[in-house]
């Protein structure tokens, strides 16, 4: 009978099952595949921030030019051989003209006469005190046309009934020319120097306000309003903001009102002539003249004019180069 029974169970009966894992196994393999996909999202992502990186820096790339160094020679052809061919094709011009007598040689003298003037000079140690006096004179001038300029410009640019009041005046000033103060000035300090700085303060004053006023104008109004967000407002507002801001502007009015300070002392040097005043370039001019000194004429002429080109040089182009730089203008 239990044949019988085993005989009948036997097809119907379900075949042996394996014997199941433990739950032991079963947790070692769940933590197993668990670190392995760890692994493979923190390869995938340092993947991901290693190919952002990249990206980034090829973008970077692309918009930053390679500061290469430029041989000498290039500097050479670009930045000294246009001048200095200028200026020999400006001598060759002028001994033409003397060699045909284009003017009498009293009136036009030739380049060699009046480098002959200059080296005069040099030998007799006047050159550099003559060149001292008037740059002296310029330059304390000009500091005080900036000290005054300044706050001038910010009151008129940012006080609308102050701009409606002296802004046609101040432009009004800029244009007129220095020389006509002369006079004026004369009478009213005499012949000191007095009378030259006033001159040279009518004369850069209107300019430098003009290009403060000129360069806040252009800021954008985005600018001020994210000044007042972070707390900018007042004194520091206008030292943090709109100064910065306004840079590229009152660059370009600074610059002109070296040139306006440079042009108004060399007027009242010329016309204002006295011995306790000194002998700059102004004077030399003068004197040149009154004594019918033609290569000494023109020679006072070019002393003022390597000046003028200097200061632009050495001073203000260095200063408007890191502005342009700093500003993304300028690689």
């Amino acid at each position: 009978m239990g044949s019988a029974e085993t005989k009948a169970a036997g097809p119907g009966a379900a075949e042996p099952r394996p014997a199941e894992p433990t739950g032991t196994g079963s947790s070692g393999s769940g933590t197993a595949l668990t670190a392995a996909d760890a692994a493979g999202v923190t390869a995938a992502g340092g993947r991901g921030r290693s190919d952002l990186a990249g990206l980034e820096a090829g973008l970077d790339a692309l918009e930053t030019r390679a500061a290469a160094k430029v041989p000498v020679w290039h500097l050479l052809r670009d930045k000294v051989a246009p001048p200095v061919l200028a200026v020999l094709l400006v001598l060759v011009v002028w001994q033409l003209a003397y060699h045909f007598q284009v003017k009498p040689h009293y009136e036009l003298p030739s380049p060699a006469d009046v480098a002959g003037s200059v080296h005069q000079m040099w030998l007799q140690g006047t050159l550099f005190g003559y060149i001292w006096t008037s740059l002296s004179r310029g330059a304390l001038g000009y500091v005080a046309s900036v000290v005054i300029g300044t706050p001038l410009g910010l009151l008129v640019a940012r006080v609308a009934p102050v701009r409606a009041a002296i802004g046609p005046i101040l432009s009004g000033l800029q244009a007129m020319p220095s020389v006509a103060w002369v006079p004026a000035a004369i009478i009213w300090f005499g012949l000191n120097n007095s009378t030259i700085y006033a001159v040279v303060l009518l004369g850069a004053v209107p300019s430098i306000a003009n290009g403060l006023v000129s360069g806040i104008d252009q800021v954008p109004p985005l600018f001020l309003r994210a000044g007042r967000t972070i707390g900018a407002t007042g004194l520091r507002g206008v030292r943090h903001v709109l100064l910065p801001a306004a840079l590229p502007g009152y660059l370009s009015g600074l610059k002109q009102g070296w040139a306006f300070a440079w042009r108004s002392l060399m007027a009242a040097e010329i016309i204002a002539t006295s011995p306790m005043l000194g002998t700059g370039l102004g004077q030399l001019l003068e004197n040149a003249r009154t004594n019918s000194d033609m290569p000494g004429v023109l020679a006072a002429i070019l002393l003022i004019l390597v000046v003028g080109i200097g200061i632009e040089l050495l001073v203000f182009k260095p200063v408007e180069r890191r502005v342009l730089r700093s500003r993304g203008l300028l690689v």
